[in-house]
This record gives C-alpha cells, sequence and structure tokens, in this order.
C-alpha cells in the first residue's frame, strides 16, 4: 500500500533522471573528457538506483548499479570514454526506459538486462576491449590551473580541444626596472596582439598601479609556439627572464576532478535536467527552486479548467443581465468581477501550459540513433523550446514531430557522398524551430537536404488519380507539395520514386488537424524542405466574434477572420460560376454561410444593397462568408459536441452564451478548400 501510495512520484521522478541521463550522455559523447558531465551523470543514475531499490525494482536498481561502477572508473580517470562505451551505456539507457514503462503501464518493471549487465561487468573490470588505462595520460607533465574558476578551465579545456596552445607564463623585470607598470602594459600588449590572456596574477588594475614587486603570472591562449613566444617577450627591454609551461587537458581534468570530489554527498532529490544549472550554482540556490514548485494531478487542472469555464458563463450572463437592469451598484459590482476574472483566467491558463522542451527533449537521441543506423553524419539545431503550449496539445503533438524528424533525416537529407558531391559540407542540419505568433505556436522542421521534386510527385498524384492531367499542369509549387498529405500517397512506390516524402504523411496531417491545427510545406530543390505546423494555443477558451444567421448565432475563432466588411451587390463578380469579390486586390470567393448550413429565416437577398461579410483565412487562402449581423467579440468556452455529432460538417463545437443560448462554434477551415 505505501509503495502504491509513492507510486506516481517515483514515475516522475524516474522519467526526470531518465531525460537529464540522455541529454548528459549526448553532450558527454561530444565533450568527452569533461569530468563534470559524468559526475552528473552519476548522480541520476544513483539517486535512480536508490529509489528502484526502494520501491522494489530490482533489475532497474541492478542495471542502474553496473552502471554506476563504470562511471565511477571513468570519473576517477581509471577508464577513458569511447564508442564502445558510449553504446552500451546507451543501449542500458533503453532498457531502463522500457523497465519505467512497463511499470507505467502497471507492470512490475521487470526485464531480462543479463547480457547488458554481463557486458557493463566486463567493462568495469578491465576485460573488455572497451576498456583502456589512462596512466599514461595522468602521468603527463602538466602544470595546474588551480588559479582559474570552473568558467576560466572551461574556456581554457575548450581551446585545448579545438587546437590551441595554453600556456602559464611568470614574465619577472629587472631590479633596476623604473617604470614597472609601463614594462607590464608592453607584455599585455604584446600578448594580446597574438592571443587571449585567460586570467592575470596579480587582477591588471593592480599592475597598473604598480602594486606588484619584480614578477606576474598570467594564463595565455595562442596559436604561437612556446619558443617563438619567449623570445618576443624577451625582446622588450628590462625583461629579466620569461618562464613559460604549457598547460595540457590531463591537468585540467585533474583539476576538475578535485573540484567535483568535494561536491560528493547524498544527490538531492528532484534533479534537474539542466547540467549547466547545477554545475554552475553550488550555494543551494537550485535546491530552494526546487522548493518553490509542485506537482500537480492532470485530473485536478481539467477539474479547474472545468469549473472555471462554468464560472466564465456565469460572468458573461451577468454582465449581460447588469446591461438590462441599468444599477449602478450592480455594474460596478460585475465589472470588478470580470476584472479579477480575467486574472484568474490568465493563471489557470498558464497552469496548463506547459514548455515544448518536454517534446522536444527527446529528439536529440532520437536522431543521434538514427543517424548511426542510416550512417548520416547530422546536426540538429533545436530554438525556441521554451515556447509553451496548452498540455492537450503538447501530449498529442509529439508523434506527429517524430515522424516528421524521421522524414527529414531518412529521406531529405541525402548521403553524404552525395553532399559532398553537390558541394555540401557533409554534416546535414536539421533545425527544429518553436514560436508563438498571436494565439498561435508554429513548429518548425527544415532540413538543408535534396528537396522536393515537383515533377515527380505530380507525375505519381496523376497516376494514382488524386489529381488531372489540366488540373495539375495549372498548380502552384506550395499546391503540389500540398499533394503529398493525400492518402494516396502512402504506397511502398513512393520511398523510391519521391524519396519516401508523402509515406504517412496523411496520418500526420490528420492529426495536427483534429489538434485544430494545419501543416503546410515549402521546399526549394536541392537547398532543402520546411515544414510547418500551426497549433492553437490553448482548446479550452477562445476569443470568437459572434455573428447571427436568421434566428441562429454562431461563433467564429478570432484567429481565422482577417476583417468584417460590407460590400455592395456591385462588387460581386462571376467567375465559372462562383459568386467573387474582390478584397484588397485579391479575388476572394464569397460563400453564402446559411445556404451551407442550412439555416431558416436569413435575410439574405441578392438584391439588397449592403451585405455584410466575415474574411477569414487558411493560411494564404481566403473566403468572404456573408452573415446577417456582427453581434460582439468575446472570449468562449469551447465545449465539444459529443460522440454522437462528431461528424457535424464546418462545426469544432459549441459554446453557451451569457443568455444561456447554445452558439455552434464554426470551424471555417472545412469552409475553404
Amino acid at each position: 500500500m505505501e509503495s502504491n501510495q509513492y507510486l506516481s512520484m517515483f514515475i516522475d521522478e524516474s522519467k526526470e533522471h531518465l531525460q537529464a541521463l540522455n541529454d548528459n550522455m549526448l553532450e558527454l559523447e561530444n565533450n568527452p573528457t569533461n569530468i563534470q558531465i559524468v559526475q552528473d551523470i552519476f548522480r541520476s543514475a544513483h539517486t535512480l538506483k536508490g529509489m528502484s531499490a526502494t520501491m522494489g525494482y530490482e533489475d532497474l536498481a541492478s542495471l542502474t548499479h553496473e552502471m554506476e561502477n563504470v562511471l565511477d572508473l571513468v570519473r576517477n580517470e581509471k577508464l577513458a570514454m569511447n564508442e564502445a562505451i558510449f553504446d552500451i551505456l546507451f543501449k542500458s539507457l533503453d532498457a531502463l526506459e522500457a523497465m519505467v514503462n512497463d511499470i507505467i503501464e502497471g507492470g512490475e518493471g521487470k526485464l531480462d538486462v543479463q547480457d547488458i549487465v554481463r557486458t557493463l561487468q566486463a567493462v568495469s573490470t578491465g576485460t573488455s576491449p572497451a576498456t583502456t588505462n589512462r596512466q599514461q595520460e595522468r602521468n603527463a607533465p602538466s602544470i595546474g590551473t588551480s588559479d582559474l574558476d570552473p568558467y576560466q578551465r572551461s574556456i581554457v579545456e575548450h581551446s585545448l580541444h579545438t587546437g590551441y596552445h595554453v600556456y602559464a607564463i611568470r614574465v619577472s623585470l629587472r631590479a633596476d626596472c623604473v617604470l614597472k607598470a609601463a614594462r607590464a602594459y608592453m607584455v599585455f600588449d604584446l600578448l594580446e596582439r597574438n592571443g587571449e590572456i585567460v586570467k592575470s596574477i596579480p587582477a591588471v588594475q593592480e599592475i597598473e598601479q604598480e602594486q606588484f614587486d619584480r614578477s606576474f603570472k598570467v594564463h595565455y591562449i595562442t596559436r604561437l609556439e612556446r619558443k617563438e613566444l619567449r623570445d618576443l617577450i624577451l625582446d622588450i627591454s628590462e625583461i629579466e627572464s620569461a618562464e613559460l609551461e604549457s598547460i595540457e587537458l590531463s591537468s585540467t581534468v585533474n583539476n576538475e576532478k578535485e573540484k567535483s570530489a568535494q561536491d560528493q554527498g547524498t544527490p538531492k532529490q528532484g534533479a534537474t535536467t539542466e547540467r549547466k544549472s547545477s554545475a554552475t550554482d553550488g550555494s543551494g540556490k537550485q535546491q530552494q527552486a526546487g522548493g518553490r514548485t509542485i506537482r500537480v494531478d492532470i485530473e485536478r487542472l481539467d477539474a479547474l479548467m472545468n469549473l472555471f469555464s462554468e464560472l466564465l458563463i456565469d460572468r458573461v450572463r451577468l454582465e449581460q443581465l447588469a446591461m438590462e437592469v441599468e444599477k449602478q451598484e450592480l455594474t460596478e459590482t460585475v465589472e470588478h468581477m470580470a476584472r479579477v476574472s480575467s486574472d484568474l483566467q490568465n493563471i489557470v491558463l498558464k497552469l496548463r501550459m506547459m514548455p515544448v522542451e518536454t517534446v522536444f527533449n527527446r529528439f536529440p537521441r532520437m536522431i543521434r540513433d538514427l543517424s548511426k543506423n542510416l550512417n548520416k553524419k547530422v546536426e540538429l539545431i533545436v530554438s525556441g523550446a521554451e515556447t509553451e503550449l496548452d498540455r492537450t496539445v503538447v501530449d498529442e503533438i509529439g508523434d506527429p514531430l517524430v515522424h516528421l524528424l524521421r522524414n527529414a533525416l531518412d529521406h531529405g537529407l541525402e548521403e553524404t557522398s552525395d553532399r559532398i558531391q553537390s558541394g555540401k559540407p557533409e554534416n546535414g542540419k536539421i533545425y527544429l524551430r518553436a514560436y508563438q505568433s498571436g494565439n498561435h505556436v508554429f513548429i518548425e522542421i527544415e532540413d538543408d537536404g535534396r528537396g522536393i521534386q515537383r515533377d515527380k510527385v505530380l507525375r505519381k498524384a496523376v497516376q494514382n488519380g488524386i489529381v488531372a492531367n489540366d488540373e495539375a499542369e495549372r498548380m502552384s509549387d506550395r499546391d503540389v507539395y500540398q499533394l503529398l498529405f493525400a492518402s494516396g500517397f502512402s504506397t511502398a512506390d513512393i520511398i523510391s520514386d519521391i524519396s519516401g516524402r508523402g509515406v504517412g504523411l496523411d496520418v500526420v496531417k490528420s492529426k495536427i488537424t483534429s489538434l485544430g491545427g494545419n501543416v503546410s510545406v515549402d521546399s526549394t530543390p536541392g537547398a532543402g524542405t520546411k515544414f510547418t505546423v500551426q497549433l492553437p494555443l490553448t482548446l479550452s477558451i477562445i476569443t470568437a466574434m459572434l455573428i447571427r444567421l436568421g434566428d441562429e448565432k454562431f461563433a467564429i475563432p478570432i484567429s481565422s477572420v482577417v476583417e468584417t466588411a460590407l460590400i455592395t451587390k456591385e462588387e460581386i463578380r462571376t467567375v465559372y460560376g462562383s459568386n467573387m469579390i474582390n478584397f484588397r486586390d485579391n479575388i476572394v470567393p464569397l460563400v453564402d454561410l446559411a445556404h451551407i448550413l442550412d439555416v431558416p429565416n436569413t435575410s439574405f437577398d441578392a438584391e439588397q444593397q449592403e451585405i455584410s461579410v466575415v474574411i477569414v483565412h487558411k493560411g494564404e487562402k481566403m473566403a468572404a462568408l456573408i452573415v446577417d449581423e456582427f453581434i460582439s467579440q468575446q472570449e468562449i468556452v469551447l465545449k465539444a459536441l459529443g460522440d454522437y455529432l462528431n461528424r457535424v460538417f464546418a462545426v469544432s463545437g459549441a459554446t453557451i452564451l451569457g443568455d444561456g443560448q447554445v452558439a455552434l462554434i464554426l470551424d471555417t477551415n472545412a469552409l475553404i478548400k
């Protein structure tokens, strides 16, 4: 019973630690000598082992214990990381994730991990070819960097990795030197013209004020060789000596080891997945920040949103009643309630918002594994991960993004040999971006690959009967690329004919459409392809324009509205049998909304002088909807129609108005073809 009580906490924290392990392993793979990252990985593994043992999940605990043994050797510099060790550790993480997922689904978290455990044991005992002794490296002559702080050490380490020389230089002036500060300035000027000074002892200000004896020390980064640099310094008059010692990579590692050994202890519960934060702040501030957050069950948030939705409906009703009664005290009270409820609405909506980072975090590891399988060199560049979306959308958007990323890597990027032949860098790039614009969040997946070939797409579309020959010739490039989302493209032939661009994309589009969004694609042959996913910021409360058709009221999401207008019958033109109007130099179709929705008693008459229209858009396409009356713009609560009415054309839901009437919410995307 006690284990069940803490199960949800175990699952949440296990997922956090697994994400931290994956992130840090990817970072360590790019910087395999950084012992601080190894320390962070070790702590996460240690905490996960303790939690698993406490909850009784022995397979989880035994696997993390063997991972600890390997990591302990690495952090003590008895073992060097190499590709084989990375592979077995990543394989261990996959097994841990599988066991945690089994626990989430109600299982006991059991998995046959004996092969992985034996491989880890072979690595830790030195019987595996993956192990290497670092004794020779530790014995290499070097000078310490104890004078440097962690940031300066990281600069030194990065410079060493990129081929620069790093020297500790001690310059001594002659005893009869009169202007010590001037001579020191000449040395500093020489050094700054040929490299970068990391640190000076004493500080530069003290040297300028001659607050030093006859010598000073600098840590210095340069491309110059030791003898050339020493000769340049000694060429300055009144310099008695210049001692240069090279700082080697092993010395920075040893100092990191000494520093990190002081930080060891009981791992903090609820460890963060941001490695940089834990590395740069040892003052306990991070723990304090962790205490300011709590976990809330999702069902409670949903209940809170439902209650607030009812409150919002009653608020609108009260505002309408106050206008009818016209009593000042009531009006003032209702206005105050409206202000308070607006603030409350913002808080409730923010509680439901989650950064897309929770989805993006799993993609670097996926790209890493897939690129190794495909033998392609790929760089995933992520930006805007802090962009927030409604929790419901975040939960559902993962699979479509996985498919689009796989598509970009597998079929968008060329083989390495093809990239080199076409003059491109051998490392392909995939950009994953997220940003907010208005009431929408946009997620872009862009590659610098071969692009989409229009002719092949059209040829296959005609072959499958999706478009006719004459229609195909008139289609723009963007319309052609949209054909990739047609279900007719989900055939095996596509893999060779058009590089697999269409396989399964119909599923991606239907999923995104079900979330109230849409997806588009742009491509430049030979330069790459970009998929753009547009998603609503929230699915619960939206701003809408209320309109009247006959005796019925409808709501149009304000995000779809371009503007409202009054047109005269002289402005209506007939093109190919359809009514059109000229709107800002664009020919826009005129849609008789009452006729499409079969609404009786509407006042539209082709002979009337002025007609009210709402201009709506879907991407770059627009339409003018004929309405009887514009009522108002207000925030409405989106309610589902239920299982029996889930396929009503051009209707996405309903809302309850202030007068108690039900108004249908129009899906304008369905009206624009």
